[in-house]
């Protein structure tokens, strides 16, 4: 296994920094532009794992898609929510371990006819996918599972169109289901009403959803938070350009390097206007001292000279979670970490891994059911394991700029979301003289 070894800051970090798309953003509009009626264009667009995957998968079920990573394009015909024929009558999709990408093809391979083939990484057959796919199934398509139901592998057949109605989904493990079913709703037979029955988790991404709808062309009524109505026969418009916002989660672990060392870092192109509630990760570390400023350039945040502790509920920005828990040894109080149980259940059991790692790294902590307890320590240098999660990479490589340094395995898992990352980081470095 490949490793990378990162050594301390030697300076607090400085500098400004861009980083790539919204990968959040770049899969939704993926998924529109499929739907939507003519061409569309996807502008400042992310190439990662992640997004391949999602145009490779597109292609596979007949739709025209083309990636010019030298323009940072996608551009892609859309179906106006009548699939393309499937090449040789029946698709095999392979997701790898993208759980955005696996979420929104089930749905979009229910509005077919013909049968698609689902799989993944080991990691991905334990990913939850059993309330879309009760709800797809309800709605007229037909699964059959190779392994454990609500898993991959398995073989889904769609009815042609939903049927529409009053359905119930339960939100609590991905609220990327959620946003799955939305995006399809239009083309149900009637209104297609969705009672969320649980506890709503990552609330700011299906925000977006609604609002990235809404500018393609179909509305959301939405007059209680667990009540949403889509009405049928709206049709999504193609985009001739359609701009993909920065990454702020990606932004997240710069923001953190700034506020940890005592540095001053600008995100280019981000703003507190952004579709991304991760973008909301800067209010977390000026709960803990840190200063936060919006300008003509980006969003920058500027370190305290010393973090201090607090408790906060990251329900909401839980993919920042980590982030946040890898600079938490380094604050002069506790840091406690709430709301995040849901994070076990994406690419690894995040809440135990980062608990695990920093354990190696002597931090003192508990691993809580939703979250993470975090004291003052003194991290020491260690060879840390990242899951084939590309979020336990980045984010232990901040713990490591602030203190000891750190050895990173398999770092090339951040090709999934942020392939040029640790050169990111190393320009920053060279910025900040460190």
């Amino acid at each position: 296994m490949q490793t990378l070894t990162l050594e301390p800051f030697a300076a607090p970090a400085r500098g400004t920094v861009q980083v790539p798309g919204s990968k959040s953003i770049n899969n939704r509009a993926l998924l529109l532009a499929a739907l939507a009626s003519g061409g569309s264009v996807l502008t400042g667009a992310l190439d990662s794992d992640d997004t391949r995957i999602f145009a490779s998968c597109l292609s596979a079920l007949g739709f025209d898609v083309a990636h010019d990573r030298a323009a940072s394009t996608f551009t892609v015909t859309g179906c106006g929510g009548v699939l393309p024929p499937v090449p040789g009558g029946r698709a095999d999709l392979f997701v790898g371990n993208a759980g955005t990408a696996a979420r929104f093809l089930l749905a979009l391979a229910a509005l077919g006819t013909e049968p698609v083939r689902f799989d993944g990484v080991p990691a991905m057959r334990k990913r939850p996918m059993g309330d879309l796919l009760d709800l797809l199934v309800a709605q007229g398509a037909s699964v059959s599972f190779e392994g454990e139901p609500g898993h991959f592998p398995l073989v889904l057949t769609g009815a042609g169109r939903l049927a529409g109605g009053a359905v119930s989904l339960d939100p609590h493990r991905s609220s990327q289901q959620v946003s799955a079913a939305l995006m399809v709703a239009t083309f149900a037979a009637s209104d297609l009403e969705i009672t969320l029955a649980g506890t709503i988790v990552s609330e700011p991404y299906i925000a977006m959803t609604i609002d990235m709808m809404a500018r393609w062309g179909v509305a959301v009524e939405r007059p209680e938070a667990h009540r949403l109505t889509v009405r049928a026969g709206q049709s999504y418009a193609g985009q001739a350009s359609y701009p993909v916002e920065p990454d702020a989660s990606s932004a997240s672990y710069f923001f953190a390097a700034a506020a940890v060392t005592g540095g001053e870092v600008t995100v280019g192109g981000l703003s507190r206007a952004a579709l991304q509630g991760d973008v909301l990760f800067v209010d977390a570390l000026a709960a803990m001292g840190a200063e936060v400023r919006e300008g003509p350039e980006g969003l920058t945040v500027r370190g305290p000279a010393r973090l201090h502790g607090a408790a906060l509920d990251m329900n909401a920005i839980s993919d920042t979670a980590p982030t946040l828990a890898a600079i938490a040894p380094y604050a002069v109080g506790e840091v406690l970490i709430t709301g995040v149980e849901h994070m076990r259940g994406k690419e690894t059991d995040r809440v135990r891994a980062m608990a695990t790692e920093l354990a190696r790294m002597g931090v003192d902590l508990d691993e809580r059911r939703d979250g993470l307890l975090i004291r003052p320590s003194a991290p020491v240098r260690a060879q840390v394991h990242t899951y084939d999660d590309h979020r336990m990479a980045m984010s232990l490589a901040v713990t490591g700029l602030a203190g000891p340094g750190v050895v990173i395995e398999d770092p090339a898992c951040t090709g999934k979301t942020f392939p040029t990352f640790f050169a990111v980081l190393a320009d920053l470095r060279h910025q900040s003289g460190a």
